[in-house]
């Protein structure tokens, strides 16, 4: 499962806030937020707001012995 930071970092690459996100994966701004800030959620919308993100091209990095875990962008974005 995707963590946190992922989420958040997702949102910062593609521009998104937690109301943007929560629109796109269907799930409400507030879940969003409570779940960045330490929150449990639910397995089910969890994947709802990696679906959303990988829809828009975020790719979920597995931390390894290199590194923690992290996101970046399937190809750059015309809007960036």
């Amino acid at each position: 499962m995707i963590t946190r930071s992922q989420v958040r970092m997702a949102r910062a690459a593609l521009g998104w806030g937690v109301r943007e996100l929560g629109k796109r994966a269907s799930v409400a701004a507030n879940t969003v937020s409570r779940y960045e800030n330490g929150m449990g959620m639910t397995v089910k919308t969890l994947e709802q707001i990696q679906l959303a993100l990988e829809s828009e091209g975020i790719i979920f990095i597995r931390a390894d012995d290199s590194g923690g875990p992290g996101v970046r962008l399937k190809k750059e974005r015309k809007d960036s």
